[in-house]
């Protein structure tokens, strides 16, 4: 179904010969005035047409392997004109898109005016969008390694000689000696299916990039209040009285969320940044704060220091809502105080106080944070001070508040929620045998017939490793690790390998494989590093590498979550160019081989697409619906996500909320929707529950997307209440005090269970509300009586379950600072975590003998920049952001690049504990401290100084290349979720 159609006429006087479209005879005509090139401000000006005339400058070379649909007629005012209503796949803002597509081929592309979260506006990389439809290194045909050279090969042979590879693997080693590596640029039904496909091989050895980004942050928080996810929203900060960044470089990593805070700062909100570099963020604050990195807690400890010792905390909501802030208090005023708070983070207490004093002064207040608190050894203990210091002033379920956590790619959050996480199975249910069972019966498929399919039933029910890890799942020695086989092979299936730590180990690891695949639009840097030369003692003789071009998600449709939890549909652009596919009709390629295809897709129809068979993606989506009633990823119908998407103008700039109206073709009416339906959107679709906006709001009534803290840790701990206070209830619930989360027990206690039909009643029986097949016990609790089915509990100040039960400081395992390391250790080694040992003081305490630190003396921290996404490998193979972003460098201080005898501008090489040494252009400025030096990690394609070009497929190589900062990083991993520390490590610069 097309959103919006547009056809266009027969100009007057036009030649009905002609044998050129509109688009590329006004090419033609301002061939003579094209540029070659342009600046940053002309380029997103003339991202539309402009894109056209550099193509035009080049010889229309683009153009000409573009076909037309086959029989149109092309002529000058003859063509058919589509246009076709997508989100932009770089970060989790999800800007909307109108491509314009003539005759199949996609030739412009418009900001979408209407929509609410980008208002009809475009960083760099969204306006360059249309180049990833049409760009010409793409990963075009299967190809093979043969002789350290890619060849291309048949897509029938790629899919028989891997998966014969996988059934050998299996067979010899079982099916956890094969890894997947799944992909946050996903839709969530792909995400949803490669879980499915994962559990049906029968292993958990399953990941993806969130692991890398934001797991800390959906541990600590789920673990603080219920779920793991930003509370509130990029518009709702247009409310926000103060708002702090830390860890968050909006302006270059979500450019386009910055609109909401730039409005909000013209009605008088303060802006807070904290940082250890002055970022473009920094520019637009009104205070700005540098720490040293990796010292969050001591700084945010710092606030409440003087929050408590002012008497600022909101008591009556600590009261009715938090549990342990009493201890947390205690602790914070012993431990914290302004001497200790500036030794650890470098931050006088006159800022310190300052800061503390803004945030009392202007309630609603929100936090933001990115990877710059979750990339640590204690990320997940970061993030809780952060939602402590919200819950301490009454900030969280408020609009304006919150803490609003900036996701990374497009769909991590919806992959992250439905995909293929280790230790869990779609929308968190994790991995015990009631779990399985729920599945089962949605997937309709033999519980015992899963079981079987994995090594053995611990296994089934035992966390996978994770995708941070997985060099270690090779490397190791077989006995420490807690499965029956080494990794034998991987796959990754959308994943940059240059975005993880331990370059040079990871190298290791792929040459040992037996079998590695890449599914992926571009080669990624994966393919290259296998390519390239390693140690002979390394190299596996029989690895089978093999590279498959999968479609961009403009070649095909599906559904992606937003940073702010709100569902947006893709309409498919275009049909898949060259040899592509895409990746849900891959896995189902792959399921045919292996033999489980009828269990794959035994609840979708199947569509034809080129010839071959794919599984109908709304079907996957209704299944989806079916079955994660835990986050509320029930309501979101096709149907229902569909309508909003053509009716964007219907909904508030600020509240998101659809005031009236309704769809001319379907007759459904939005009234009382927010837009996009942000999970949790509860029951069946037929409920019309509206979305959640804003989380844990108790000043809305359910059904409107009020809520409360949930009940997710017991009624009772040590002789405390976990429940909330009398009289702390959302808006209209029937029960005025707290309770547990809903069941049939509950219903029937309550007198409430007859209000089911007698067929609810049967399939609800022995059920609770996350896994009554029906929604019934949902529809009931919300509709009927205005409660909350997962509950109305206190908010966890105190984690008991976490290693730190109070987040606690501790410093980073390579350091320059050996003296808070005596002060502030890490943990102790674990044995066996995520079925790997892992190490943490034995690291530390050997850096400290060893002086690691006169050696390495600066710290080193990398992040984003505004022309590039993750990785890199998309977006530094597009010519226009190429053009704007051509060297990878490294920022140092005057006064260090001084010492060095460095000059801006000058090549040198960084080195670090692991023995890498990388090549970049140095950066003088003083946006970086003396003691630290920050890189971008967007880059791959050189490698201690080598141009990686050779090792690529070719003609699919990125326009730049540099070298990966992560070449260079260390080991290190969060004490839960196995985070690496990538924000926090040591290195040496020198003049090259």
């Amino acid at each position: 179904m097309l959103l919006t159609k547009k056809s266009s006429h027969a100009r007057e006087g036009a030649a009905a010969t002609s044998s050129s479209s509109p688009f590329v005879h006004s090419l033609q005509r301002g061939l003579a005035k094209a540029l070659p090139t342009m600046d940053r401000r002309a380029f997103l000006r003339r991202s539309g047409l402009g894109v056209g005339v550099g193509i035009a400058a080049s010889q229309l070379t683009l153009v000409k392997k573009s076909s037309a649909a086959e029989g149109a007629k092309v002529g000058l005012g003859d063509s058919k004109i589509e246009v076709r209503r997508t989100i932009c796949t770089h970060c989790s803002v999800g800007c909307a898109v109108d491509a314009v597509v003539e005759n199949g081929v996609w030739v412009r592309q418009e900001p979408v005016f209407d929509s609410p979260i980008n208002l009809g506006a475009h960083c760099a990389k969204g306006a360059a969008l249309r180049e990833h439809g049409h760009g010409e290194y793409r990963l075009r045909y299967p190809m093979k390694l043969v002789n350290g050279k890619y060849e291309r090969i048949s897509w029938d042979t790629a899919l028989t000689e891997i998966t014969a590879r996988m059934q050998d693997l299996r067979k010899a080693s079982g099916p956890d000696s094969v890894y997947f590596v799944g992909s946050s640029k996903h839709n969530n039904e792909q995400a949803y299916l490669l879980r499915k496909f994962v559990s049906f091989w029968g292993t958990n050895n399953c990941d993806h990039q969130a692991r890398i980004c934001h797991s800390t942050t959906v541990a600590g928080v789920a673990n603080t209040w219920g779920y793991g996810a930003m509370t509130n929203s990029y518009n709702d900060m247009q409310n926000s009285k103060v708002a702090m960044y830390i860890g968050s470089n909006a302006a270059e990593a979500h450019p386009v969320s910055m609109l909401h805070m730039l409005h909000a700062k013209e009605t008088g909100c303060k802006m807070i940044v904290v940082d250890p570099r002055f970022t473009r963020t920094a520019a637009k604050a009104d205070e700005y704060v540098r720490i040293r990195s990796g010292t969050d807690i001591p700084f945010l400890f710092g606030l409440l220091y003087h929050i408590f010792k002012n008497g600022w905390e909101d008591k009556q909501y600590i009261n009715d809502r938090v549990y342990g802030m009493d201890k947390v208090r205690e602790e914070i005023l012993a431990k914290w105080t302004p001497d200790k708070v500036e030794e650890a983070c470098g931050v006088k207490e006159e800022q310190v106080f300052k800061v503390a004093s803004l945030l009392n002064a202007h309630r609603p207040g929100t936090v933001v944070w990115c990877m710059g608190q979750t990339q640590h050894t204690i990320g997940n203990a970061i993030v809780r001070a952060s939602c402590i210091l919200q819950l301490a002033l009454g900030n969280v379920g408020k609009t304006g508040g919150g803490t609003n956590i900036f996701r990374g790619h497009d769909n991590v959050q919806g992959a992250t929620d439905v995909g293929p996480n280790p230790d869990s199975l779609p929308g968190y249910y994790g991995i015990a045998e009631g779990a399985w069972k729920h599945f089962a019966a949605v997937w309709g498929v033999d519980f015992e017939w899963i079981k079987a399919r994995y090594a053995s039933p611990a296994m089934m029910t035992k966390s996978g490793l994770t995708v941070s890890r997985w060099i270690d799942g090779v490397l190791e020695k077989n006995e420490l690790i807690d499965q029956d086989s080494n990794l034998r092979g991987v796959f990754f299936w959308g994943h940059a390998p240059n975005s993880q730590t331990r370059g040079l180990e990871m190298k290791r690891a792929m040459d040992k494989l037996d079998l590695l695949v890449v599914v992926d639009p571009y080669p990624s840097a994966t393919a290259a590093m296998a390519a390239m030369p390693g140690r002979a003692e390394d190299l596996n003789p029989n690895r089978a590498v093999y590279l498959l071009p999968a479609a961009t998600q403009f070649e095909t449709s599906g559904s992606c979550t937003a940073s702010n939890r709100s569902l947006q549909w893709r309409e498919k652009v275009i049909e898949p160019l060259w040899e592509s596919r895409s990746d849900h009709m891959i896995m189902y390629q792959f399921a045919q081989k292996l033999g489980f295809d009828k269990e794959l897709v035994k609840n979708y129809k199947l569509q034809k697409v080129q010839g071959m068979d794919e599984p109908v993606i709304e079907d996957i989506l209704r299944e989806i619906n079916r079955s994660v009633w835990t986050i509320g990823y029930t309501g979101q119908s096709p149907e229902r996500l569909k309508a909003h998407m053509k009716n964007m103008h219907l909904f508030d700039v600020k509240t998101l909320k659809a005031k009236g109206g309704k769809d001319k073709e379907t007759g459904y009416d939005f009234t009382g929707d927010y837009f996009g339906l942000p999970w949790p959107c509860y029951g069946t679709p037929e409920l019309k529950h509206p979305g959640s906006s804003n989380l844990y709001d108790t000043s809305k009534h359910v059904m409107d997307g009020g809520g409360c803290f949930r009940a997710n840790f017991g009624v009772e701990k040590d002789g405390q209440n976990l429940l909330a206070e009398d009289g702390s209830y959302s808006l209209g619930s029937d029960i005025t005090t707290g309770y547990p989360e809903f069941d049939h027990v509950l219903l029937k206690k309550l007198g409430w269970w007859d209000e089911l039909t007698d067929a609810e009643k049967k399939a609800a029986e022995g059920k609770n509300w996350k896994t009554d097949p029906t929604g019934a016990i949902i529809r009931v609790t919300m509709k009927n009586h205005g409660c909350h089915p997962f509950g109305n509990a206190k908010a966890r100040a105190v984690v008991w379950n976490f290693p730190d039960a109070i987040p606690q400081h501790r410093e980073p395992l390579y350091g320059t600072r050996p003296d808070l390391m005596a002060k502030y250790p890490t943990h102790d080694d674990k044995k066996a975590f995520w079925r790997l040992p892992t190490l943490y003081k034995s690291v530390q305490d050997k850096n400290i003998a060893d002086k690691v630190h006169e050696k390495f003396p600066l710290i080193l921290t990398s992040g984003r920049l505004v022309e590039y996404e993750g990785g890199g490998e998309e977006t530094r193979s597009n010519p226009w952001l190429a053009e704007l972003q051509q060297e990878s460098f490294v920022e140092i201080h005057p006064k260090t690049a001084g010492e060095r005898g460095v000059r801006n501008g000058e090549r040198v090489w960084l080195s670090s504990p692991t023995g890498a040494r990388i090549n970049v252009q140095a950066l003088v400025t003083e946006r970086v401290a003396p003691d630290t030096v920050w890189m971008p990690f967007h880059f791959s394609g050189r490698w201690q100084g080598a141009d990686m070009l050779d090792h690529y497929p070719k003609g699919a190589a990125p326009i730049v290349r540099g070298e990966a900062v992560n070449t260079a990083t260390t080991y290190g991993y969060d004490s839960v979720t196995m985070m690496q520390e990538t924000k926090t490590t040591i290195c040496n610069v020198e003049r090259a």
